[in-house]
């Protein structure tokens, strides 16, 4: 999508599959919004990333978040590494920020599903029964959202 700044470190940037490898394998991330008065609103999520250009959270069905959703739907999203250490004693981190267009889902089978998928990530060791059991708890409160990938990109830091 044009609009948006290339990479001014090109050389250390991702491929698009490094970048996917990211967002699959790490737990969370800092969704940015724009928030009251002009400030912006980061929080760090749990999510799950679809490799069909989505990123799916779930969350409350009221509150800044959402206020600052229904206000304007473009949102960046950033992930991260811990990061590997090598023989020479420095880190090498991987990022990944996305830049999108944020989507409140109705509740229905597709965005259970996509609940169920949350759940199993976060807590893989759960029975299909208790994680049936606390969707079912959950699903008068719960909104899930949906960050439509309009642009991504990743870098690899050498951390000296």
């Amino acid at each position: 999508m044009s609009g948006f700044r290339p990479m001014r470190r090109h050389k250390q940037q991702l491929e698009k599959t490094d970048c996917e490898e990211v967002l699959k394998n790490e737990k969370r991330g800092t969704l940015a919004l724009n928030g009251d008065n002009g400030y912006p609103y980061a929080i760090p999520i749990n999510y799950i990333y679809d490799r069909s250009g989505h990123i799916y959270f779930h969350g409350a069905r009221s509150g800044h978040k959402i206020d600052a959703i229904k206000t304007s739907d473009k949102a960046c999203f950033t992930v991260w590494e811990q990061g590997k250490q090598r023989e020479d004693w420095s880190y090498y981190v991987r990022s990944v920020v996305v830049f999108g267009r944020l989507h409140l889902s109705e509740l229905n089978e597709e965005s259970l599903e996509r609940a169920r998928r949350l759940a199993y990530k976060y807590y893989p060791e759960g029975s299909e029964e208790e994680i049936e059991n606390e969707i079912k708890c959950y699903t008068s409160s719960l909104q899930m959202y949906d960050l439509e990938i309009e642009h991504m990109t990743g870098k690899l830091v050498h951390e000296k």
